[in-house]
């Protein structure tokens, strides 16, 4: 059985943890510096699993040590969003928190694959492969496939189609500039604008960049379910050796453009990580958009390595 650290014991990495074990995927250790949250919340897991059907071991823990042997460690760890708090707004507590904690699992797990949750996401991604100094295409960021699935579940909900057949991509940073690519939007290969107008499909778009803070100003904190299932899925990918077409975090260097970025692109997840980026054709509209949002990330990156320094 495989083995998945998920860093963080709150909303999020415990729904990756249980969502882990309920689907078969991997042993599981959830690790918070919180004593006794992780301890907790891991022994319920495991009291549900008789009825869920599982053998998965699930361990909670205060200690590094315990994460030794991880075959992917997921980063959920930080502080989340609350009314009126944008993700940038988090970039200074939350550098510091995930900096320690790739230093400490990576003494553990060298030869581990990264998924980084915390938010800002792709400038928290861009801090851990330069803190675990591991090769880009074994650190990658969670938010293209919830951004995704958020587009998804939109276009769902307007057409009235069900949702397995809706097929979308959102791609860019994990924030107000990220790019829904409308033009690539199908239901069962229809393109959306067969069933939709334009003003209606940007509504659509609008909504998806604002998807996260419409769930924060209805219950008061970040969203988890949507967001755990999509590490879920990325992890899938990768311990089946699946070969998944995913929109990921994942490091530019010279791929549409963009160079020395974490960004939001498709690409094929397997047992080795991020195995290549696709190249897709994109309108002049998506491609600037895109730029827009690395440039806005670029700047971010540079404005955490000033106040880590600082620190």
């Amino acid at each position: 059985m495989s083995k998945v650290t998920v860093v963080g014991a709150g909303f999020v990495g415990a729904t990756v943890a249980q969502y882990l074990a309920d689907n078969n995927l991997s042993d599981v250790c959830l690790i918070d510096v919180v004593e006794g949250l992780p301890q907790g919340k891991a022994l319920d897991m495991m009291q549900a699993a008789p009825i869920t059907g599982h053998d998965c071991k699930i361990v909670g823990t205060n200690d590094y040590a315990d994460t030794k042997g991880s075959d992917i460690v997921v980063i959920t760890a930080g502080i989340a969003r609350k009314p009126g708090m944008s993700r940038d707004d988090l970039l200074k507590t939350n550098a510091k928190i995930v900096k320690d904690v790739a230093e400490k699992t990576i003494k553990h797990s060298p030869d581990a694959i990264y998924i980084c949750v915390t938010n800002p996401l792709d400038v928290m991604t861009y801090l851990t492969w330069k803190t675990t100094k591991l090769p880009a295409s074994r650190v990658m960021g969670m938010a293209g496939v919830l951004d995704s699935a958020r587009f998804q579940t939109f276009i769902g909900m307007e057409t009235g189609m069900s949702v397995q057949d809706v097929r979308a991509m959102v791609l860019g940073g994990h924030g107000d500039l990220m790019v829904p690519v409308t033009s690539y939007a199908t239901v069962n290969g229809v393109p959306l604008s067969e069933f939709l107008s334009a003003e209606k499909i940007e509504e659509l778009v609008k909504r998806t960049q604002n998807g996260g803070i419409e769930i924060v100003n209805l219950m008061k904190s970040s969203a988890f379910y949507a967001p755990g299932r999509s590490v879920v899925q990325m992890v899938e990918a990768i311990l089946k050796d699946q070969n998944r077409l995913l929109p990921c975090a994942v490091y530019a260097d010279g791929d549409y453009g963009l160079k020395d970025v974490y960004i939001g692109l498709p690409c094929v997840l397997g047992k080795d990580g991020v195995k290549k980026i696709v190249d897709i054709k994109m309108n002049d509209q998506e491609k600037e958009a895109l730029a827009k949002s690395a440039a806005s990330i670029k700047e971010n990156i540079d404005l955490m390595n000033k106040l880590l320094v600082a620190v």
